[in-house]
């Protein structure tokens, strides 16, 4: 069983080697999903490549993050070197590169990132057939769980077992996004998980405004770290993981210190090289030498049960780093700032800080550069000492109600004398060979995968004309749309009552409640049964399985046939079947070759990432269609979808209540079927922009009231907005008017 570690730069790659680790991940430059302070280089990546495979060992490389349509071209000069550079495995989770990969650069191994969720036997399946040879399971799986997927496949399974936990459902993360365009999903997130929320009085839900009324004030309540996950730790399941036949042991980390990849390598090499009888002694070493690193809090997951009880301290920061106290008054001594600290734990000058202020959750990190003690400059002091620290300039010093500090890194010691300058001075001279030499296969490829528009064409595509009027009246008093009209519900029930315009198709989720009115459904819809269609959740256990191909087959028996897909590989679930399927945004396609991709494996209809911009909407589409690829293009354009989606059911939640972040947005915790979900108040809205979305090519959109009210009131608040004539307040737009980073 393989020890895998992170190297966020050189040092740490060194550390990472040297305290023993097997192989090393590191981030490809330019499309890895952390947001590192600077991507590595290809020189220094090709160097830490020749420095693993002469010592034995193995490296990969993170290329983990979602793909835009402007960023194929890099994305395919990179690939190359990386192919030249015999890395031993590509992580992965954007689709359009593993298409890229398996048709022009087929010699790099494929890894599956956790970004893909992996959690059930077909999605292994499905992986494999794609052409992975390792797949990063989803952190949420059991031990039970981990072990039936193991024993039930042939394909490498690698489970992270230390450092970071996300709340979401990896790869279903939408919140940093909603906020502002910085996509989790594109190494960008600016963590809203680690911020305090607190509880409104008041029931969740969106209400319609009228035009030019303020958002309310949420009624205070308890403030809480609601998603803030305490970090993981698998010390003591070591031997479960190696009896269930994982091969890859992963630590979460590439933006940690060296000490901290340090420390927590030598703990789980102690453990991992421990025999049967000395392992209870060697564990109790082991984490020591992880409370040594600087962590979290830490819990063992869901390894050991679904609904860990210990997975979140709701009321505790969520802070990496020792708790060195609360800072005191901040004050000016010859231009330069001091605070007071009584300090809970010894501490060095040169030591790495993080200030961490209440109630709004900024922090800023720098490095201590004067200690004092008393009148005296120190280089340390010890728990109980009564210090002042010189600061670095921040505008929340006086903002702040309380500002706490932790120690995140120690003072760097010197290294251990291996340097792999050398090395990256020569690869930076192969590396400039081999770019000349791969110039003329890249535009050729170039070619094929971003083929330059005619004249024609181009011009059809610059006319995009901006239209912010809505639909009109038709005779039987409903809403006319200008482009095809997907409505998506989470009640059947619903279908039956009066709409405010006649969809083109109706959008419901396999669940038992939907099933039980399938007789009425198909009474009601008539003709029109085709056009209702199924929706599989992007979330589905091992344990679900066998049930939801149990209600899809009841479905087909009932003469329904379409169906949307939550996740690629349930294409599994319709092999011998003459269906119509499509797939929804949560499949997250962001460039032409991925949208290929899927209509490679038989989809028809495909929406397209509810995080694009509306420039990656219109290249997208401009370059499917020079491509002459003829599957279906759709966009959610309406909606409160999931921001958080995860597994976790913790008794701190509040359900169907309003919670307010310190800026005074405004979310609801939902609980769904199989998990929680958290939704904005206000949805987000694209209808002023029906017709140009129309205009740009794209074939349907999707209103999706799925996790919304239905009530008389949201459908007039809906049928005013789509006919432009209700007074209503403007809604955000998501980032179709802005641009995802």
């Amino acid at each position: 069983m393989e020890l895998l570690a992170p190297a966020g730069n050189t040092e740490n790659f060194i550390a990472a080697i040297e305290a023993g680790a097997d192989a090393v991940y590191v981030g490809a430059p330019g499309f890895n999903a952390r947001n590192l302070a600077r991507d590595l280089r290809l020189e220094e990546i090709m160097a830490m490549v020749r420095h693993c495979h002469g010592l034995g060992k193995k490296i990969y490389l993170a290329a983990n993050s979602l793909v835009r349509e402007q960023d194929l071209s890099a994305t395919l000069h990179t690939l190359s070197l990386l192919e030249a550079m015999e890395t031993d495995g590509l992580i992965v989770q954007d689709l359009g590169l593993v298409r890229l990969i398996n048709e022009f650069f087929p010699s790099i191994p494929l890894h599956a990132s956790t970004l893909l969720s992996a959690n059930n036997s077909i999605a292994l399946q499905g992986f494999q057939d794609m052409g992975f040879e390792r797949v990063v399971l989803a952190r949420e799986l059991t031990l039970k769980e981990i072990s039936s997927l193991c024993h039930g496949s042939n394909i490498e399974i690698e489970v992270f077992v230390h450092g970071a936990m996300c709340f979401s459902y990896s790869g279903l993360c939408l919140f940093s996004s909603f906020l502002g365009g910085k996509s989790g999903l594109r190494g960008k997130c600016v963590q809203p998980c680690r911020r305090h929320y607190q509880w409104s009085k008041q029931k969740g839900g969106h209400k319609p405004k009228k035009k030019g009324s303020r958002p309310q004030q949420a009624t205070s309540g308890k403030g809480q770290y609601v998603f803030s996950m305490n970090d993981l730790s698998a010390l003591q399941a070591v031997p479960d993981l190696q009896k269930a036949g994982v091969a890859s042991l992963k630590i979460e980390g590439r933006l940690r210190s060296a000490h901290y990849v340090s420390n927590i390598v030598k703990a789980y090499r102690l453990v991992m090289n421990a025999a049967p009888d000395e392992f209870t002694s060697l564990l109790q070493e082991a984490e020591e030498l992880s409370n040594r690193a600087m962590g979290r809090k830490t819990s063992s997951g869901y390894l050991f049960t679904p609904q860990p009880v210990d997975a979140i301290t709701p009321y505790h920061s969520g802070n990496m780093g020792d708790f060195l106290g609360r800072l005191g008054g901040v004050k000016n001594y010859e231009d330069r700032l001091y605070a007071r600290l009584t300090l809970k734990e010894g501490l060095n000058s040169g030591d790495r800080l993080r200030l961490h202020t209440e109630p709004s959750g900024e922090r800023l990190s720098f490095t201590l550069k004067e200690l004092r003690l008393g009148n005296n400059q120190v280089d340390s002091a010890v728990s109980g000492d009564k210090v002042q620290l010189l600061l670095p300039e921040w505008r929340f010093y006086n903002e702040a109600k309380r500002i706490d500090v932790f120690r995140v890194d120690v003072k760097r010691e010197a290294g251990s004398g291996v340097s792999l300058q050398k090395d990256i001075q020569q690869c930076a001279g192969i590396l400039s060979g081999w770019r000349k030499e791969e110039e003329a296969r890249i535009r050729e490829i170039e070619s094929e995968v971003l083929p330059v528009p005619d004249e024609e064409s181009d011009t059809v595509h610059k006319s995009i004309r901006k239209f912010f009027g809505q639909g009109y009246m038709n005779k039987g008093g409903r809403i006319k749309l200008p482009i095809e009209t997907w409505l998506r519900l989470d009640l059947a029930k619903t279908l039956f009552t009066k709409l405010p315009f006649n969809p083109d198709r109706y959008l419901l989720p396999i669940n038992k409640t939907n099933l039980t009115q399938t007789g009425q459904l198909k009474r009601f819809l008539g003709k029109r049964s085709r056009d209702l269609v199924w929706c599989l959740p992007p979330v589905l256990f091992e344990g679900e399985l066998h049930k939801i191909r149990k209600q899809i087959q009841l479905l087909i028996r009932s003469g329904f046939r379409s169906f949307q897909l939550g996740h690629i590989s349930q294409v599994v679930f319709f092999e011998h079947e003459r269906v119509f399927l499509s797939c929804d945004y949560t499949v997250s396609l962001l460039n032409n070759q991925a949208v290929t991709m899927v209509e490679n494996g038989g989809i028809e209809a495909a929406q397209l990432s509810i995080e694009s911009d509306k420039d990656i909407i219109g290249e997208v589409i401009s370059h499917c269609k020079l491509n002459r690829v003829r599957i279906r293009l759709g966009l959610t354009a309406y909606g409160a979808p999931a921001l958080f989606t995860a597994r976790l059911d913790s008794e701190h939640f509040q359900y169907n209540k309003t919670l307010t972040s310190p800026k005074n947005e405004q979310f609801v915790l939902l609980k769904k079927e199989n998990v929680t979900a958290t939704v904005p108040v206000r949805p987000f809205s694209l209808l002023p922009y029906l017709h140009e979305l129309k205009a740009a090519g794209l074939d349907y959109v999707v209103i999706d009231m799925s996790n919304m009210a239905t009530g008389k009131k949201e459908m007039e608040e809906l049928a005013g907005r789509l006919s432009g004539k209700g007074k209503y307040s403007k809604l955000p737009t998501f980032n179709y008017l802005g641009v995802l980073e």
